[in-house]
């Protein structure tokens, strides 16, 4: 016999026997969707792996030869390559957000909406439009006339600046009570005081949030390295798995290896970041 009891949402849930039935089917071919093809990649990581389309969740022959294989091919360089720009690139970004969203969101200054206007046209416009003068920019810098075209500093300037990070941290930084600055500089508390002091702490969870999406971002570029590696010294993990894709002497298993050292790191992050990340999307939804 079903018995129904009201959810949250005000619906029925019914908990008999064919309802756990439905819901265990329900779950499993979830589960496959979303976990199979991750499962696959984790376990012909360490299998020997010559067919792509033969690819298996059941480990049959484990092996760390695919990894090792990898590591002669450079992925430890290409990895080590992607680390630094992220790492670099992540902290200019972050510096960069916070101090453009405490200038938007506490301060006036003439233009400041062509300037927003500004920020968010750069959401609009897909990165294949602006690799042309992105190439041109970075093969002569203005005001310092450096060619940047060819080295890892080359991928790291352009992301100083994403509009999603700093739009998070204005409209985080918007909902600071005025009255906290008040106090301080009533107090005779400095700008840059109020600003390392009050304002930035407070953002921590708006933190988590551009540092979660800003690593995740910056790891899976593909086509600033592109355009900027002129040789393989300096490729990043992504574009070196296009390099292992399409040589015929690798296998696929060693492909899946790579991939896997691709993806080990964005999980990581979020792990590590998830309980500031969750603090960060939840205030933000209690704000709006």
């Amino acid at each position: 016999m079903s018995v129904a009891t009201e959810t949250a949402l005000g619906l029925t849930e019914s908990k008999g026997l064919r309802a756990r039935i439905v819901k265990i089917v329900v779950y499993t071919g979830l589960f496959v969707v979303f976990a199979g093809p991750l499962l696959a990649l984790l376990v012909s990581s360490f299998n020997h792996v010559s067919d792509p389309t033969q690819l298996s969740v059941v480990p049959k022959s484990p092996t760390l030869d695919n990894f090792r294989i990898a590591f002669d091919q450079g992925v430890l360089k290409y990895l080590l390559n992607s680390f630094f720009v992220v790492g670099f690139g992540l902290l200019l970004q972050v510096a960069v957000s916070v101090l453009a969203g405490y200038a938007l969101a506490r301060k006036v200054f003439p233009l400041m909406t062509l300037v927003m206007v500004a920020i968010l046209a750069t959401m609009m416009l897909p990165e294949e439009i602006l690799a042309l003068p992105l190439t041109l920019v970075l093969a002569d810098l203005p005001l310092v006339h450096l060619n940047l075209m060819g080295t890892l500093a080359g991928m790291i300037v352009p992301l100083g600046a994403w509009a999603f990070s700093i739009l998070v941290m204005t409209e985080f930084m918007k909902d600071v009570p005025r009255e906290l600055e008040e106090a301080a500089r009533i107090d005779g508390a400095g700008e840059f005081r109020i600003f390392a002091q009050i304002i930035l702490p407070l953002c921590k969870p708006a933190l988590g949030v551009i540092g979660v999406f800003g690593f995740t971002m910056i790891w899976d570029q593909y086509l600033l390295p592109l355009l900027v590696a002129t040789n393989s010294d300096a490729y990043t993990l992504p574009l070196a798995l296009r390099t292992l894709r399409i040589d015929p002497l690798v296998t696929p298993g060693v492909v899946m290896a790579a991939s896997l050292l691709a993806l080990l790191p964005s999980v990581l992050v979020f792990l590590f970041f998830q309980r500031s990340f969750a603090r960060g999307l939840t205030a933000g939804a209690l704000k709006g």
